[in-house]
């Protein structure tokens, strides 16, 4: 029997960790992947953080080298691999979660590996779980180049010809801007683009972002209300360089395909080639096989990562507090939190 199982060893279920460890209890973090830092490794090889290193720590132990640079892909896969064994934490890899039911008080976890008993669960599996792509996707012939953009690495994995990638997010407009530096390449979007550069007067914006309060603007604030509803904005000005030099061509957003054309909101048609999917994801749980957690969207019912399930905890949802929930930068305290309700729960 263990006090507390964290299902997910990723930023969100290490930063949980870190404070049980801090604690008597009797915990262990369950991960699928072969190794600490997996998503963050199979990610696409060009990937720099917007933001800097003094944003993008865990609880405990800080990124080395300059605060205000900003850290690549391989330099966090490290990072985390470092911070589990700093901290010494009890992380199981390869132990994919395949049921979770509860009985009476207690959570009953079953993987590919064998059950366990836990009287709190904490979900740790992020907001990035199964990828988005438009059921009209299946519209496109097959000697189309299509996959999304959790499956790009770099521009190698393309046929010739133009590529577009859709979705307007900072993920899509990093790999648009690399594609076209050696290939016609468009950008297809939902929204204008609104930028925002990475430093002023050299600092990081996200130095002035806290300065400002918006690091610390909780989800229910005027302020967080105001920015949940505008949308995050691509950071840096290389898209928007590229975009006035024509070597990214914007196109509105798609909504139908056939064969090798894809048809856009403008009306406006385009022969393709390649295509990725910068479409985001969608949060599942098949696993979790416990009534009253999610609403009929399929969204947490949550308060501050609280479910209404006793004993049930969730983390690195976005916007589960404030704008950093489900970042590095932020998700430090919500850990502090849940981990703070589950000790009380157990002292009453």
């Amino acid at each position: 029997m263990y006090d507390t199982i964290v299902v997910g060893a990723g930023q969100a279920g290490l930063a949980v960790g870190y404070y049980l460890k801090n604690t008597d209890q009797h915990f262990l973090l369950l991960d699928k992947g072969n190794e600490i830092g997996e998503k963050w490794k199979g990610r696409y090889d060009s990937l720099v953080l917007f933001t800097p290193r003094m944003y993008s720590s865990l609880p405990g132990l800080h990124l080395r080298r300059d605060k205000q640079g900003f850290p690549s892909k391989n330099e966090i896969v490290s990072y985390l691999k470092d911070y589990v064994a700093h901290f010494n934490l009890p992380v199981q890899l390869n132990e994919a979660v395949k049921s979770v039911v509860k009985v009476e008080n207690n959570f009953l976890i079953e993987t590919n590996k064998g059950t366990y008993k836990a009287k709190n669960l904490v979900v740790a599996t992020g907001p990035f779980q199964t990828p988005y792509i438009p059921k009209f996707s299946k519209n496109l012939s097959p000697t189309i180049n299509q996959f999304h953009s959790e499956n790009y690495q770099n521009p190698n994995q393309l046929l010739d010809g133009n590529v577009v990638v859709v979705g307007g997010g900072n993920s899509g407009a990093q790999i648009a801007v690399e594609l076209s530096k050696e290939r016609e390449t468009y950008l297809a979007i939902s929204k204008k683009l609104s930028y925002l550069p990475l430093t002023i007067s050299n600092k990081s914006i996200f130095w002035w972002f806290n300065k400002l309060g918006i690091l610390s603007a909780t989800n229910n604030s005027l302020l967080g209300k105001f920015i949940q509803k505008k949308g995050d904005p691509i950071f840096g000005l290389d898209l928007k360089q590229a975009i006035k030099k024509n070597k990214v061509k914007v196109k509105s957003r798609v909504v139908a395909a056939n064969k090798n054309v894809l048809v856009f909101q403008d009306n406006s048609t385009l022969e393709v080639n390649n295509i990725i999917w910068a479409t985001g994801f969608k949060s599942e749980y098949p696993w979790l096989r416990i009534e009253g957690v999610l609403d009929k969207e399929g969204q947490v019912i949550h308060e501050r990562g609280e479910s209404t399930i006793k004993g049930l905890y969730f983390i690195g949802l976005p916007w589960q507090f404030r704008r950093g929930s489900a970042l590095l930068q932020g998700v430090g305290y919500d850990a502090e939190f849940i981990v703070r309700k589950i000790s009380e729960s157990r002292r009453r």
